[in-house]
């Protein structure tokens, strides 16, 4: 795997505890800006709609850019978005700034993810995606729980400080050890890069992604308070359920990018469904406190189990325009965690409690599989149209055996 993969997993270390970081933050958040719960969790869903937004957008808007110098805007850009957050001195200040620093991650994703495929074999590119996928996981291991024992011995701000410092050590490396990638002899065009959009295979990956990413942050963006509110736990607790659904990540993480270039349906059945389990026995053993612990570290295997192929099918499905396909990959996971965080919201609204949020969850986590097998059907059908011969990139066919 090149260097320049690795740069880019330790470049979304940065974004990603970013993006998650709330998670453990809500209350003290809540408190500090006069708010709701629940309206501190739309911060959350604020981050996610600027990655819906950002992604596609940015993608078409820097098609032409050099890959290099856009990756090291977009992460000064960021950067400078947690220096607005940790400064805001209003509810609405924060918000935007959220969405400014989601623009920007998504903009990162989108070209990182395009320039990791690009320097990889086809039937290496769920271990390409692994990697960065690897700096979100290392991020819920240490950045999210990092985040949640500053913001609660140190205030909520201290934890937008060290992101920003956090963004600072990945700009130097981005300027320093990501090569000059070279634009393809023939410009893209805008059109021919839209026309992945007319494949329903693609809309059924966008779909399953948002399903079974939003399914998992339905409940886990109000985890916090269901680990102290309905669990029973202290709050000291927080970070360390948050490290173990790190850890949980990091694990589902690498078993994931080993496994999903070969069986990438198996992986995502068998993973969405494991969410599915796991999200109904969190709903049910909201209360116990032992329960809960061994849970969150089961959800995070089992959430980042999928995110390889998720993210590889995509690319398969797509390859005829790769930074629009990591950029609609991007817009899909973030579909997910705007309207989980939603629905989740919704429910706690109307006095369900938090522990139902796990069964919204798992709801959303049911009818991804249902989709996934509607895809998994249609592939089929054009393997056998096409004589034997899927009609995608070359490798893809290994890459999509169950």
């Amino acid at each position: 795997m090149p260097l320049a993969v690795y740069i880019l997993g330790l470049s979304v270390f940065a974004l990603g505890t970013s993006e998650f970081m709330l998670s453990g933050l809500l209350p003290p958040i809540a408190d500090d800006m006069d708010v709701s719960i629940p309206q501190a969790g739309l911060l959350i869903s604020a981050f996610a709609i600027g990655m819906v937004v950002g992604a596609p957008l940015l993608a078409v808007a820097t098609l032409r850019l050099p890959r290099k110098t856009t990756l090291v805007a977009l992460i000064s850009v960021f950067g400078l978005g947690q220096v607005a957050g940790a400064l805001a001195t209003s509810y609405e200040v924060l918000f935007v700034s959220r969405v400014v620093s989601a623009l920007a991650c998504a903009g990162f994703w989108a070209v990182g993810a395009a320039v990791a495929i690009a320097m990889v074999p086809v039937t290496a590119r769920a271990r390409a995606m692994a990697v960065m996928i690897g700096g979100l996981s290392i991020a819920n291991v240490l950045g999210v729980p990092a985040g949640a024992f500053l913001g609660e011995h140190l205030g909520w701000r201290s934890a937008f400080w060290a992101v920003g410092g956090a963004s600072a050590v990945a700009l130097v490396g981005v300027v320093t050890l990501i090569p000059r990638i070279p634009l393809p002899e023939r410009r893209p065009r805008l059109r021919g890069e839209l026309a992945i959009y007319r494949d329903r295979q693609v809309w059924l990956s966008i779909v399953v992604t948002a399903l079974a990413a939003g399914g998992v942050f339905c409940a886990f963006s109000y985890l916090a308070p269901l680990l102290t509110d309905v669990a029973g736990l202290a709050d000291g607790w927080v970070p360390t359920v948050l490290a173990l659904f790190g850890v949980g990540a990091l694990i589902g993480t690498t078993i994931g990018g080993r496994v999903a270039d070969a069986h990438l349906f198996g992986v995502l059945l068998s993973g969405i469904t494991a969410s599915t389990v796991l999200l109904a026995a969190l709903a049910l053993f909201a209360s116990s406190p032992a329960a809960v612990i061994v849970l969150s570290l089961l959800l995070g295997v089992s959430a980042f189990y999928t995110a390889p192929a998720l993210n590889a099918r995509m690319f398969n499905v797509a390859g005829a325009a790769p930074t629009l396909a990591g950029a609609t990959t991007t817009a899909a996971f973030n579909l997910g965690n705007t309207g989980g965080p939603w629905l989740g919201g919704t429910v706690i609204d109307a006095d369900l409690g938090y522990a139902a949020t796990a069964w919204a969850g798992g709801a959303m986590t049911l009818v991804a599989i249902a989709f996934v097998a509607v895809s998994l059907r249609l592939h089929g059908r054009s393997r056998v149209v096409m004589g034997g011969m899927a009609a995608e990139p070359a490798g893809a066919d290994r890459a999509q055996r169950v």
